[in-house]
């Protein structure tokens, strides 16, 4: 039996809806359709035991197999009927992780056996457009992110997105340092962090704990371990987490010491580049080479259940989007062991971790 929690099932909500409208809508930096902009869907792909299933979208809904051979032929109302009948049960639906046993069986029907499509990138649904714009029919990956249950994160937490800043000015005693790590009261390291500096101590950053990721940043930007290390303080410093807040913070400190004076918007630029390429790609784990898995873009289902893309060709209001719409978010400091003054080689430190999620 197929069991998932609302944004894997929202996969497949996407599908089956796309296969009934035939079109993915644009939208703008706000989450709303842009009238006349949508880019045609000829076909979907997906994955079956090696074999490539094709869901090509005419007067009816031709499945097809790898070599061509037609399947099933279904009418685009049965696609309609079981888009918004998802749409209704995961309305409904309680608890972490449920199943739908109708449209389980339904999707037996189609050759489809998994909540995630299969894919040898990160992208989760493969769809074969028409092109306005150039007249072809490219193959994209599009990555989906569901707002009918928990929003969706951004870049995901680990031991590998801690930022390590050095405690200076201040030689803390090792009761001290116990004293200030027994601070629970919430925000516990906001308070830990206002215990510092009010005992007179500087926090500067040093290091991320994961080369990786730090490689993975400084091919975006040089500077973007040192900017992602200042928004990530003014975080606990100011307790406020939304990255558009975050943003106007850093514009009025400028700790790299930018030149403003002409309107060069240097930390939203960057900040930018940073949330675009997460959103299309990068993990703190693996290499990035700044190529895009999501090659399309990003498919968004909104509460109402209608589906909205940023395209590849509409990158400003997707960056517009992503900088409104996201904010840092504190993970589990036990489980990712960050938030607690410790000692190493005789410097005192403290982590900070790096995790951000849709609003």
């Amino acid at each position: 039996m197929l069991s998932g929690n609302k944004g894997e099932w929202s996969e497949i909500y996407v599908f089956l809806k796309l296969l009934a409208e035939g079109k993915l809508n644009a939208a703008d930096a706000n989450l709303n359709s842009i009238p006349n902009i949508h880019y045609p869907i000829i076909k979907i792909l997906r994955q079956l035991n090696g074999i490539t299933i094709e869901y090509k979208i005419k007067e009816t809904i031709e499945v097809t197999n790898s070599s061509n051979d037609k399947v099933l032929n279904l009418s685009i109302e049965e696609f309609m009927y079981q888009s918004q009948n998802l749409l209704d049960s995961l309305r409904l639906a309680k608890g972490r992780s449920f199943s739908f046993p109708e449209t389980e069986a339904f999707l037996n029907h189609i050759y489809i056996n998994s909540l995630s499509a299969i894919s040898t990138d990160k992208s989760d649904i493969k769809i074969v457009v028409h092109d306005l714009n150039t007249g072809m029919q490219p193959e994209l990956g599009f990555s989906i992110k569901s707002m009918l249950g928990k929003n969706s994160t951004l870049f995901n937490a680990g031991d590998t997105t801690n930022f390590i800043y050095e405690i200076i000015n201040l030689n803390l005693l090792e009761q001290e340092i116990i004293d200030i790590n027994s601070i629970t009261d919430e925000p516990k390291i906001s308070n830990r962090i206002s215990k510092l500096l009010n005992l007179g101590a500087g926090i500067e950053f040093r290091d991320i704990t994961s080369k990786n990721l730090k490689l993975n940043l400084q091919l975006i930007d040089s500077g973007l371990p040192e900017i992602l290390s200042y928004l990530l303080l003014y975080k606990y410093l100011i307790n406020k987490s939304r990255l558009k807040d975050l943003l106007d913070e850093i514009n009025i400190k400028n700790p790299k010491e930018f030149d403003l004076s002409s309107g060069h918007p240097f930390y939203e630029y960057k900040l930018k580049n940073f949330l675009t390429d997460s959103a299309l790609g990068m993990t703190p784990s693996e290499p990035w080479r700044g190529e895009y898995d999501a090659t399309g873009g990003i498919i968004i289902v909104k509460q109402t259940g209608e589906l909205v893309c940023y395209h590849i060709y509409n990158r400003n209001e997707f960056q517009n989007y992503l900088i409104n719409n996201t904010k840092f978010e504190q993970a589990s400091t036990g489980r990712y062991s960050f938030g607690e003054v410790y000692k190493e080689n005789g410097r005192t430190y403290i982590k900070l971790n790096l995790q951000i999620r849709f609003t």
